[in-house]
């Protein structure tokens, strides 16, 4: 029998300038501005960076190959993602959240090898994601070896 998964929510907001285009990676940031540069953002005004996370949740990510579920939910839009933990993950910046579809790893990284970047997101989730006045929540859940032995 498989034990629950290790759990934390992120609540975010919408932002005019969100596109998400990036071919690799997708964003959740502290920040409460953006430009249009910031392709790969998804949310701002975040509730949680990578530093925030509850410690069972880092824990649970710096396991090698543990498996992560992402569900952004933006009104009745509801989009799943899934990535893998490592355990040279730092997760530590004090701003973001980055999910990865490559390997690389620095303090803004959540889980890397992502089966979505941005520009994968559903275009209707992206659209409620462009007003202002939207919010999301991210419900980031992590499986691992570990938690099944618990």
């Amino acid at each position: 029998m498989l034990k629950q998964a290790i759990r934390d929510i992120v609540f975010f907001h919408g932002h005019e300038y969100i596109s998400a285009t990036h071919p690799t990676t997708f964003e959740i940031t502290k920040e409460d501005r953006l430009t249009p540069r910031g392709d790969c953002i998804i949310g701002i005004r975040s509730s949680k960076s990578c530093d925030d996370l509850l410690p069972e949740v880092k824990d649970s990510l710096r396991i090698d190959n543990a498996k992560v579920v992402l569900t952004i939910k933006v009104g009745k839009e509801i989009f799943k993602v899934f990535a893998r933990g490592s355990s040279k993950l730092p997760l530590i910046d004090k701003r973001s959240i980055v999910v990865r579809k490559s390997d690389y790893i620095c303090p803004r990284t959540l889980a890397i090898k992502s089966t979505a970047s941005a520009k994968d997101f559903p275009r209707n989730l992206i659209k409620l994601l462009q007003k202002r006045d939207s919010e999301g929540i991210m419900t980031i859940e992590v499986f691992s070896s570990y938690n099944f032995l618990k």
